[in-house]
């Protein structure tokens, strides 16, 4: 659950907003008269409910609630709920529980689930307000360095975005179309499309194994070997970017990578694979092939000789080039989409245009409505003309 909330007030402007819940009125009545007393301004919720409707309305320093209400009036197990129910749409609010009902074991369960402290009832005034204190400070910080990572994320963010092209070049006689999803704010999937002379482009379509910023800065490193390395053959493309990337990454960073030369003129695709998942050859007439000549990942072994293959295209051939967070992404019964799902969807379509191929892979892997994407995704499609 995620709410656009004002955001608390500094010390320096406004007094702490603190939030108290219980179902006892008078408990409330005492809380109120004692952080007011303090400085803190104060609202009540007597309920679950209300407390629930009051955090989804307005941002707060610290919430102070009771565990025990109407349906459970001494294990602490109401509360214990709701604390996971906040922390889902609010990680940052300090959250401190009192009950008078305490244990050893309730006590750690709380703060298991993310309870800032633990207060028995009758509680100290002095302590309390102590408690309190430390607790709002800490959230501020942790608020603030919250707004310093999402900065850092959207800037990172932009900048990979950058380095993906923003216009896809097209070649008489094919039509090209292009999808990218990263898992988190930043990833390791990439993608390019180059022209690199007429009628005749370099594809290329890579993912760093692991997630996030590492991932994306060597991803940032591989586009710019690319670039440096083009035109090439596309064996010799990963021989130079294996040894590379042997050289710079430790052990376990590996990056697969299938790379593309398409010959419009020649009706031909030289390619060689490193370690990419095999892409999708659909043919006019139902039959298909895997694209899977070249070699280990980029970085397993240094000197790993690549291999290179070359395929006869043909009017109404489709290419399907796409990375694991494709094939693997998980839709809400836990079962991964896979490979033979997906070469069915590409046979099954295969008269419609690139971007009709996308749009269907899409939908079918649940881009935008529910599936599970624990892995970036990125998707390449390719459509020769029909008339040839």
């Amino acid at each position: 659950m995620e709410t656009l909330l004002e955001e608390p007030a500094t010390a320096s402007t406004s007094r702490s907003r603190v939030l108290v819940a219980d179902d006892q009125n008078d408990i409330l009545e005492a809380l109120t008269f004692l952080f007011r007393q303090e400085g803190f301004e104060v609202e009540t919720a007597n309920s679950p409910a209300a407390m629930v409707e009051a955090l989804e309305a307005r941002r707060y320093d610290l919430l102070l609630m009771d565990l025990n209400y109407t349906r459970s009036t001494t294990t602490g197990r109401e509360g214990l709920d709701l604390v996971s129910r906040i922390r889902a749409f609010d990680e940052t609010l300090p959250v401190g529980v009192m009950t008078a009902w305490g244990s050893i074991e309730l006590a750690v369960e709380a703060m298991q689930k993310g309870v800032a402290d633990f207060v028995l009832k009758p509680w100290d005034n002095a302590r309390l307000v102590q408690i309190m204190r430390a607790q709002i400070q800490l959230g501020r910080a942790r608020r603030a360095e919250r707004r310093v990572e999402e900065e850092e994320h959207t800037q990172a963010r932009e900048i990979q975005q950058a380095l993906l092209p923003k216009k896809i070049p097209q070649v008489r006689g094919c039509e090209i179309s292009a999808a990218w999803r990263p898992a988190r704010h930043v990833g390791g999937d990439y993608f390019d499309v180059t022209e690199l002379s007429e009628g005749r482009l370099a594809l290329c379509i890579a993912d760093v194994m692991g997630k996030g910023v590492p991932a994306a800065l060597l991803m940032s490193n591989l586009q710019a070997a690319i670039k440096a390395i083009e035109p090439a053959e596309p064996r010799e493309l990963c021989d130079r970017l294996n040894r590379l990337i042997f050289s710079l990454t430790g052990p376990g960073r590996l990056i697969s990578l299938f790379y593309a030369v398409l010959e419009m003129k020649r009706k031909t695709l030289a390619y060689s694979n490193a370690g990419q998942n095999a892409p999708i050859l659909a043919r006019g007439d139902g039959s298909f092939l895997r694209l899977t000549d070249g070699g280990a990942p980029l970085g397993a072994v240094e000197d790993w000789a690549f291999e290179q293959g070359e395929v006869a295209l043909a009017a109404g051939d489709r290419i399907l080039l796409f990375t694991d967070g494709i094939s693997e992404a998980r839709g809400t019964d836990g079962e991964e989409f896979g490979d033979d799902r997906l070469l069915a969807l590409v046979r099954k379509n295969r008269a419609l245009s690139a971007a009709e191929i996308q749009q269907k892979v899409q939908d079918a892997v649940g881009w935008s409505s529910g599936r599970k994407f624990d892995d970036d995704a990125t998707l390449l499609v390719l459509a020769l003309d029909s008339e040839g």
